[in-house]
């Protein structure tokens, strides 16, 4: 009996200290560290001396942000290979759902990290950028079909208008990258697409309206489409003016995609609930402070044993954003005496925490699960072994914990603007405005433009504000 309390002890130790230690952000405190500093090749070489970095329950986020350093450091072609290994990563998350269980019984972090709905499609906007500055525009291509497959698996798994179940940004990089290769009618579809999810959600959900130069784009297709009654009717619609003779046969376009700041970081969040004893064999957890009450029903054998008041208040934890401020809140290009404001087309942010709050309930719910499964487990060993009884309560407290994982170095909002110009080489210069002058960021560059050419040139700016 004592080696088989010994070895319980152990495995019971083991987990307490593999749960706990912080939050996943603090746990990688040291690549944040250089990530924010915009030392990239040192976050990248953090994560590159990780054992078995690319197998363990955070393989995905692994793989996404080697993507992410390398696609900064200007290797494509390395970064595209961690993108494609994080998708084939998910996908296989999908297909073989086999560690589910351990949420309920242990805690979701010893659990794989299967990502967020919209982390899944941002791995293709990176790959199609990435395409896009090897040159390789049909591959660019490859990877918008493979976003319309993932939003209508989006589409398909939540109903309610009130959800994050479409993403206008991502119908409108679909049109930007079509319009690139003078796809025309899938370009008008795919901005169709993206005004539509602007107009009955965006403006909603996270308070995005379409921005002017989409609904130019948009009359710009339809009229290479042949599609006149819809220019006339969008014309009529964005009270905008388009006559086709002004345009330029020897222009090009370039596109600046500004990603701002870094998305949100997962913490944890705790309640106290009190446990109190119904009727029909059903206890209550309840949180008087915020009204809820979840009841959760009990086996005739374990409730005719069990002594409620033995569990009267207890802690559950879920997870919770806290969101990181943005430095700039504003951006433009200037070009010679004119101007080009950068409008906001996605807020990555905002999609995280509406995300997060439409799940609430359900986080809730599984977490007091988890905690009735491990009272009444508790209450069976402690029935045959009281010191061993004793050790299982003390790991269920210690490994009741929220998960805390995410993509931590994606952008806060994406922005852009579209600008048309002659044959030739051009400098442009990128202003970002921060809260005070001495934040304000210029970045000048130059452009060669080629006839009937569309350049993407991303802008990135990872700085954050002072927190509130």
């Amino acid at each position: 009996m004592k080696n088989l309390l010994l070895k319980a002890f152990r495995l019971l130790l083991l987990a307490t200290i593999t749960t706990s230690c912080g939050s996943y952000y603090h746990k990688n405190s040291s690549f944040h560290k250089h990530f924010l500093k915009e030392n990239i090749a040192e976050a990248d070489h953090v994560l590159a001396k990780k054992k078995n970095g690319d197998k363990g329950r955070n393989r995905l986020l692994y793989c996404l942000n080697r993507g992410i350093t390398h696609h900064l450091m200007q290797d494509y072609e390395t970064s595209n290979a961690f993108f494609e290994q994080a998708y084939i990563i998910h996908e296989d998350f999908v297909a073989n759902p086999c560690d589910v269980v351990l949420t309920f019984l242990v805690n979701p972090t010893l659990t794989d990290y299967k990502g967020e709905d919209h982390e899944i499609l941002l791995i293709h906007y990176y790959k199609a950028l990435n395409y896009l500055h090897l040159g390789n525009l049909s591959a660019a291509l490859v990877e918008c079909r493979r976003l319309n497959i993932q939003l209508n698996i989006l589409s398909d798994k939540y109903n309610s208008a009130n959800t994050y179940r479409r993403d206008a940004f991502i119908h409108l990089l679909m049109g930007l990258i079509y319009q690139a290769d003078h796809a025309y009618n899938d370009a008008f579809i795919a901005y169709r697409n993206a005004f539509e999810i602007y107009e009955e959600d965006y403006t909603k959900l996270f308070g995005i309206e379409a921005p002017l130069q989409l609904k130019k784009d948009l009359i710009y297709t339809a009229y290479k489409t042949g599609f006149h009654d819809a220019v006339t009717h969008y014309l009529a619609k964005f009270q905008l003016d388009y006559d086709p003779s002004k345009e330029d046969p020897q222009s090009g376009d370039i596109v600046c995609l500004w990603n701002n700041g870094l998305g949100p970081v997962k913490d944890e969040w705790g309640l106290n609930f009190v446990m109190i004893e119904g009727v029909g064999g059903v206890v209550n957890f309840v949180n008087e402070d915020l009204g809820l009450t979840f009841p959760f029903p009990l086996c005739s054998d374990t409730k005719s044993q069990l002594n409620v008041s033995d569990l009267h208040l207890f802690r559950i934890s879920f997870p919770t954003y806290v969101e990181r401020p943005l430095l700039y809140q504003q951006a433009t290009i200037r070009l010679q005496n004119s101007i080009y404001q950068l409008e906001i087309i996605e807020d990555i942010n905002a999609i995280s925490f509406r995300i997060l709050h439409e799940r609430m309930l359900w986080e809730l719910s599984k977490s007091l699960l988890r905690v009735a499964i491990k009272k009444v487990t508790e209450y069976q060993v402690r029935k045959q072994n009281a010191i061993l009884g004793t050790l299982v309560g003390v790991v269920n407290f210690a490994t009741e914990k929220a998960d805390t994982r995410n993509w931590q170095t994606i952008p806060h909002t994406i922005s852009y603007t579209r600008i048309r110009l002659r044959e030739g080489s051009h400098s442009l210069t990128f202003q970002a405005a921060g809260m005070h002058a001495q934040h304000d960021k210029n970045h000048t560059f130059s452009i060669d433009v080629h006839p009937q050419q569309t350049i993407f040139y991303p802008v990135y700016t990872l700085q954050q504000g002072a927190q509130s």
